[in-house]
């Protein structure tokens, strides 16, 4: 049978379902600038005017430089392990088939709808000594709650679905054809890894290495409960940024903090988009 054409309107023109270009970017502006832009424009202009002296007062102090070393140590762990972990799900979402596949796939999502302050006291009620899975680990003296490694865990929970969703779609993608033609000429399995499907997968690696890092370093809920909040040693910069509001005088080094983790998830963001480009232009140069 031969294609028919849909017929056109009487007025020869096709007519979209959603409003023009300009029409639709314009609402879309003015929402994003009202619930983006202006909040993250009133915190820059405010920490802008407190100068120089302002900063180096604010980030000089010992509580502030304990706080983003632990925000930052454990956030850039906790990216890593997600990232390690969440590529290997997103492996065996894709490539096998098996029953209970689809209620795994579901399960990646949870971090995404459960409430932060839920998943920080699930996690401490399991990992704390009394807990199902800290009071196995009791007897060898192994403590995971009140400590770094309970804030590590804490955020790799919440970094996993971004390095998952972001490997998973380039692993459909990618099938398996390249694959089976290394094999076929004799390439190992490590080869065919490290020559074939690594270089495939960088970018999407990058990209979900820097979204969980991103969503850890400002991440309060789920940590506050299992992290002990003990200053110099388990305390977070957002937990920090709580306490200075309480505080009387505190509000300018809350602004500081606040600014300074701002800038630097707006510099993940600013990564991602740079390794995306320099990845599509190499893409076509190799093309």
């Amino acid at each position: 049978m031969s294609e028919q054409a849909l017929p056109l309107p009487a007025s020869g023109r096709w007519r979209r379902p959603l409003p023009g270009f300009g029409l639709g970017l314009g609402i879309g502006l003015t929402w994003l600038g009202l619930i983006v832009l202006l909040p993250l424009a009133a915190l820059i202009l405010r920490s802008g005017g407190l100068g120089w002296a302002g900063w180096a007062r604010a980030i000089s102090d010992s509580r502030v430089i304990a706080s983003l070393k632990v925000s930052f140590g454990a956030s850039f762990v906790a990216a890593v392990a997600a990232l390690l972990f969440g590529a290997l799900i997103a492996w065996v979402l894709v490539r096998y088939r098996f029953p209970g596949r689809r209620l795994m796939d579901a399960l990646v999502d949870l971090p995404f709808a459960l409430p932060t302050a839920v998943a920080g006291i699930t996690l401490a009620a399991i990992y704390d000594e009394n807990g199902w899975v800290g009071q196995l680990l009791q007897p060898f003296g192994i403590q995971l709650v009140n400590n770094f490694t309970g804030i590590v865990i804490a955020l790799i929970f919440v970094g996993l679905p971004f390095a998952v969703r972001t490997v998973q779609p380039v692993l459909e993608a990618l099938g398996r054809e390249q694959e089976e033609a290394a094999i076929s000429l004799g390439a190992s399995r490590l080869t065919t890894l490290r020559r074939v499907i690594l270089p495939e997968l960088l970018p999407a690696l990058l990209t979900g290495f820097a979204l969980a890092f991103a969503r850890a370093l400002g991440e309060f809920g789920s940590v506050i409960f299992i992290s002990g909040n003990l200053p110099w040693k388990t305390e977070i910069a957002p937990m920090l940024i709580t306490i200075r509001l309480e505080e009387d005088g505190g509000v300018p080094a809350a602004i500081v903090l606040a600014t300074l983790l701002l800038l630097m998830s707006f510099a993940c963001l600013l990564a991602i988009n740079a390794a995306s480009t320099l990845f599509a232009h190499g893409n076509r140069r190799d093309g």
